[in-house]
């Protein structure tokens, strides 16, 4: 169930983390150096990539999404791990390319040229994105040209 605000929308969390990328990619957390995550840290971090996507999402789709897209778990991990990673020695090219790739298809999902593939909410016909068709009908016509001339 979606949340009832979107600014509760969290898209990932650290156990998504662990599952993408291993526990050793939450390496960029450890504030103190004591081998330790801060999970506090990671919480902010996710808490701020869903905000920044929803920054993107939102200017295409209604917030808060009803069943959010799985790519969207990735943005969100890999924007939280860049900015846990920060200008720190645990900073990587991978990490910078990453959140790169992240923020170019979330402006390319903003700007329409890349769709979520979203489930329709039940009883709603889907949105194709599509221009909407003109449809015409009604009685003929009382005056045209031809049954005007000769008057």
């Amino acid at each position: 169930m979606a949340p009832t605000n979107f600014e509760d929308t969290m898209y990932a969390s650290q156990d998504d983390i662990i599952t993408l990328y291993t526990a050793d990619a939450l390496v960029v957390a450890d504030r103190d150096g004591d081998g330790v995550p801060d999970d506090a840290a990671i919480t902010r971090a996710l808490r701020s990539a869903s905000a920044e996507i929803n920054g993107y999402v939102g200017v295409r789709y209604d917030l808060p999404l009803a069943d959010p897209h799985d790519i969207l778990t990735q943005y969100c991990v890999d924007i939280a791990l860049y900015r846990l990673a920060g200008s720190s020695s645990t900073m990587t090219e991978e990490l910078r390319q990453r959140y790169e790739d992240a923020m170019a298809a979330l402006k390319r999902i903003a700007k329409g040229e890349m769709r979520l593939t979203i489930a329709p909410v039940a009883g709603e016909e889907p949105d194709d994105g599509g221009p909407n068709p003109l449809t015409t009908g009604g009685p003929a016509r009382l005056f045209s040209r031809d049954k005007m001339r000769g008057l």
